[in-house]
């Protein structure tokens, strides 16, 4: 499928489906609704079409989103999407992130301050707010211990490979719902993986308590049964709490890419069954 379409589809999709704790149309945030998103997909598709490298194309859809909205809906999904689209497997994938250059760092940085996004490089090597002096692989492996979009460069994106799209795909197999996959593999994330936004902004302690609020819901039996379906809504209620400080974005980054990888790859398709009727969700 082609990539720009891919990423189009895949930021739709995420935003349409109503995940915990997350901008969906049912639910929004005081700075920003569903439709901010949605123009933002946009933006990005945009963006993949200049043929531009990876630090341009990033600081490209970043300059393109603020045309559309002034909140930094999506540096997250800019950020994994555009190297996946200008790969067209994992093994290009390798390649390309080999070889990006001081040059990608610098206009990365540059995104990274226009989108008003802090975490990637607040360390004293290689903050966003100086001039970078290694390349934008390089840069992502110093924040890969505290982030997880930055740990995808340093590990080839290594999760989104051998544990997104994996269960994802599954999901799909078992509901036969899109929306309902990204639901599941959305929980499964948040189990396996501390959710960076959440760690960055609320501590290491309030990601570890949404990482064992999410195991229980799939203890449960996930979504797929009324128990955990009850358990998941509890933790939309408190992702909810304090001004939606709680909001797991990072982890609607992660599966943004997953749904990108499984569209790219055709494995699914923009035409697959959409909704998840059932009479107790959101």
């Amino acid at each position: 499928m082609n990539a720009a379409l891919a990423a189009h589809t895949a930021c739709v999709w995420e935003v349409l489906a109503r995940k915990v704790g997350n901008v969906h149309p049912g639910a929004g945030f005081a700075d920003l609704n569903y439709l901010d998103f949605v123009h933002s997909a946009g933006a990005l598709m945009m963006a993949l079409t200049e043929g531009d490298g990876v630090g341009e194309t990033i600081l490209r859809a970043v300059q393109l989103r603020r045309e559309v909205t002034p909140s930094n809906t999506n540096l997250g999904i800019i950020l994994l999407l555009v190297p996946l689209a200008k790969s067209a497997n994992r093994e290009q994938l390798e390649a390309l992130l080999a070889s990006l250059t001081i040059g990608d760092a610098k206009h990365a940085f540059e995104a990274i301050r226009l989108a008003s996004a802090g975490g990637l490089g607040d360390v004293p090597e290689q903050s966003v707010d100086d001039e970078p002096t290694v390349t934008l692989l390089g840069a992502m492996r110093l924040a890969a211990d505290r982030d997880t979009i930055a740990k995808q460069y340093a590990n080839g994106f290594a999760d989104i490979f051998d544990f997104g799209v994996p269960h994802l795909l599954q999901a799909f197999e078992r509901f036969g719902s899109i929306e309902a996959a990204i639901v599941d593999c959305q929980l499964r994330w948040l189990a396996e993986f501390p959710d960076s936004l959440i760690q960055r902004k609320c501590g290491g302690m309030s990601a570890l308590e949404i990482r064992i609020r999410a195991a229980s819901v799939l203890g449960y039996g996930g979504i797929g049964t009324s128990d955990g379906r009850a358990a998941a809504l509890g933790l939309d209620t408190y992702f909810r709490t304090d001004g939606n400080r709680l909001n797991p974005g990072t982890t609607a980054d992660l599966v943004t890419a997953c749904l990108f990888v499984a569209l790219r790859d055709g494995k699914l398709k923009p035409t697959d069954p959409f909704p998840w009727s059932v009479p107790d969700w959101l």
